[in-house]
């Protein structure tokens, strides 16, 4: 469910008309929902209601806007970084660090030191040098991290390949089978606090089999672990439940039933239990507002040409991904359609042979479910300024991020002055 509705034949997000905030900033732009979000958390959090004190963790990486992030703290949410400027990112918007675990393969030590000096909740390592760099810089500030280790699982997503992080030829994690030897030196590092273990397989999972099959052999880890005198106290369950972007498509298995199956494999665990939950927050709370430029007959059907681009919104370029998209005011008639962007690649395509609303030159259409990896994703390519970001709340709306000026690019650069002689 989203509040991106239709009111007298307008698109509204909440109480606000599209063709407002368009108007005042500008195309194409990003749109979140405050009242979407919210929905979003508490259906979250509710699923998991018989568990105790789990960490929700907002994978930051989904949507790093500070306002979006500063919304999610309100409501009690923790974060999941994989940068320091991530981390840096989170704590600027009121997430207390000791609700922030840091995941991610390549973490620097530069990196590792910032998050020891905020007091972070709990460190992901994914290899045992990694685990060997982070005890070296803890002993160096007096300290000790507080660690677990994010196990492959060796299993079969079942989503984009690119997205898929839980098999045995990812990079991510340590195998199943090397894991207690792992866990054994990692206890004799003298800077690391082993706490706990940590799963994460992929995005955009549209099934739970995948994930009960991980989760169930966590739980079968923890138990070989404490028998060998380990004090496993937390298990990061990562993120990865999907959203719908095509109608067409069944819908993802929801929040409800996953909570269902966490609270029945994980009883007896005794573990503080966490979450990593991104793309289910943020995904259907956005949407990407574009104009139409002109529409091109093609040899097939027409081309729609809009003024977002690849560079706006990588994900069907990226991953062949699928994106609702609605005219803002849609004129009661369809046809099949393509529509492009302005990048001069082929890959700047946003759909091929879509039913879609006829639209005009000058027209307004939406991409929807876009709230997550959309603007964080975005870049400057073809010398394209990065894409505004606006927040609504009920009848108000405030622009969050500001489309930068072209000379901001241009000034960016700096000209030797032996290539200017």
């Amino acid at each position: 469910m989203d509040h991106f509705d239709y009111v007298n034949g307008a698109m509204h997000v909440e109480q606000v008309p599209m063709a407002d905030i368009a108007q005042a900033v500008g195309t194409p732009v990003y749109i979140y929902s405050t009242a979407t979000l919210t929905r979003h958390v508490n259906v979250f959090r509710d699923a998991l209601s018989l568990l105790d004190d789990p960490l929700i963790a907002f994978a930051v990486k989904a949507n790093p806007n500070g306002a979006v992030l500063a919304t999610l703290a309100k409501l009690g949410l923790g974060a999941d970084v994989v940068s320091g400027g991530e981390l840096l990112r989170a704590i600027a918007a009121g997430i207390p660090a000791n609700r922030i675990v840091f995941s991610g393969v390549g973490k620097t030590a530069e990196e590792m030191r910032l998050a020891l000096e905020h007091g972070i909740y709990q460190f992901n390592l994914e290899s045992e040098p990694e685990a060997e760099m982070l005890s070296q810089v803890a002993l160096s500030l007096g300290k000790k991290a507080p660690v677990a280790y994010r196990i492959n699982p060796d299993v079969d997503a079942g989503t984009h390949a690119k997205i898929s992080t839980g098999k045995s030829e990812n990079k991510f994690g340590i195998p199943y089978d090397r894991a207690l030897e792992s866990y054994a030196a990692a206890r004799d590092l003298p800077g690391l606090d082993v706490q706990g273990v940590a799963v994460h397989i992929g995005s955009q999972l549209t099934d739970l089999t995948p994930l009960e099959a991980a989760f169930t052999k966590v739980g079968a880890l923890i138990d070989q672990l404490r028998a060998a005198g380990h004090d496993v106290r937390t298990a990061d369950l990562g993120g990865g439940l999907g959203v719908p972007y095509d109608p067409s498509l069944p819908i993802p298995p929801l929040p409800q039933a996953y909570g269902e199956m966490v609270t029945r494999v994980t009883q007896g665990w005794n573990v503080r239990l966490m979450f990593e939950p991104g793309r289910v927050i943020v995904g259907n709370a956005g949407a990407l507002l574009s104009r139409v430029v002109r529409v091109k007959q093609g040899a097939q059907a027409p081309f729609v040409i809009v003024d977002a681009a690849m560079n706006d919104l990588m994900r069907p370029s990226l991953y062949d991904a699928w994106h609702d998209i609605r005219a803002v005011h849609p004129a009661g008639t369809r046809e099949t359609a393509n529509v492009v962007g302005p990048v001069c690649e082929t890959g700047d395509t946003f759909a091929m042979h879509r039913d879609m609303d006829v639209v005009q030159a000058g027209d307004l259409v939406a991409f929807m479910t876009a709230g997550a990896y959309g603007a964080t994703m975005a870049g400057t390519y073809n010398s394209r300024p990065l894409t505004p970001e606006v927040l609504v709340s009920g009848d108000k709306w405030a622009v969050v991020r500001a489309r930068p000026p072209i000379e901001a690019l241009i000034e960016a650069d700096s000209i030797p002055d032996w290539v200017r002689d």
